[in-house]
This record gives C-alpha cells, sequence and structure tokens, in this order.
C-alpha cells in the first residue's frame, strides 16, 4: 500500500510557522518541527517548490513564499445568513485574501477603525478598511475625506448641490466640508477578525 502524501500537511505548519515567525524556517527547523531527517526536509522543501508554494531567495541561501503559498481554501457552498441549510464543506478553488481585496497594489493601503460613527453601516472599531487612493468616489460611496486636517471615513453624500459626509449612526452629525472636499480614497474592502 502507497505511503498517503502528507504534504499539504506539512505545508499547514510551514504556513502556521510563517505566520508566526515571517520566515520559512530551515531545513533543520523543518526536521525538528515535523519529526524527519534534514535530508527529508530538503526533499519537501524541492516538492513544494515545483508545485509552486515557495522559491529560493535570490541569492540562492534560503527559501521565500510564493503567492501560492498564501492560497486558502475556499468552500464550494456559499453558507446562508438566513435560514439553516446544508453545506459540504469541501475545499473547492484556492482563495487569496489579498487578490480579492485587492486590485491595485500600489494605490491600495489599509486604515485601522477607530470609533463607532459607522457602525449602522457595518463598520466597526477595530476594523480594518481597505482603501483605494485615486480612485473616483460617486454618492454613496464610503470614503476618507481629509475634514480640517483630519481624516475620517463617512459615505460621501450630495445635498442641495454640495457634497456631505454621512455618518451611520444617529448620535454623529452629518458633516458638511466649508471649502474644498478632499477626498483620500474610497473604502474597497473590509476585514475583521473576531478572536484574538
Amino acid at each position: 500500500m502507497p505511503t498517503p502524501n502528507r504534504d499539504p500537511e506539512h505545508l499547514a505548519r510551514l504556513q502556521d510557522y510563517y505566520a508566526e515567525n515571517r520566515r520559512i524556517p530551515t531545513q533543520q527547523r523543518i526536521a525538528d518541527l515535523i519529526g524527519f531527517s534534514k535530508a527529508a526536509a530538503r526533499k519537501l522543501l524541492d516538492r513544494l517548490e515545483i508545485e509552486g508554494f515557495i522559491e529560493r531567495t535570490p541569492d540562492g541561501d534560503g527559501w521565500i513564499p510564493s503567492k501560492r503559498f498564501f492560497e486558502r481554501a475556499m468552500a464550494n457552498d456559499a453558507v446562508r445568513a438566513g435560514a439553516p441549510d446544508m453545506i459540504q464543506g469541501d475545499a473547492g478553488e484556492p482563495f487569496l485574501v489579498d487578490q480579492y481585496l485587492v486590485r491595485d497594489p500600489s494605490r491600495t493601503v489599509m486604515i485601522p477603525i477607530k470609533g463607532d460613527s459607522m457602525i449602522d453601516a457595518g463598520i466597526h472599531d477595530g476594523d480594518v478598511a481597505v482603501i483605494e487612493r485615486g480612485r473616483p468616489a460617486s454618492k454613496g460611496d464610503f470614503v476618507i475625506a481629509i475634514v480640517d486636517n483630519e481624516f475620517t471615513l463617512k459615505e460621501l453624500d450630495i445635498k442641495r448641490g454640495q457634497f456631505i459626509l454621512k455618518p451611520h449612526n444617529p448620535a454623529y452629525p452629518v458633516i458638511r466640508p466649508k471649502g474644498k472636499l478632499e477626498i483620500f480614497g474610497v473604502l474597497v474592502g473590509l476585514a475583521r477578525r473576531y478572536s484574538h
């Protein structure tokens, strides 16, 4: 009976290690982590390179993750937010969080949210806003605007021919800029972590 391929399990261990240490471990460290010889660790690295998960550093003395290293499994089925439904739990196509949230890396910045003025729009204190700079803003977009030399996240709206910044919490007033309204960027995504 052939030995089962445990490379996905070993890759997961390396991904966990990378998340904690921000580097691919040495062959000796891999051998210690997974519990096999240094030669077996080298063969694992070679297989992961062939599969496109890692690549050699430019100077050839170490390993770095490739784009594929950051793939996450995306379930084939969506889960309902309403009535309960059966879901297959099978992994479908690989999913890259960065690729999903960031379309234009050179113009994208991640900004932590502070405060609760947008809570009724589902934007909470502690969330991370994915902001695309230089994107044209339209009525109804959530934008990072600069008002009185301070940044704020609000919905862009128009009243009586003038742009206003509308909060999504009745405890906060609408902002009516007195001068030119400067838009820093448009909200294109949101990241939230529920457990620490």
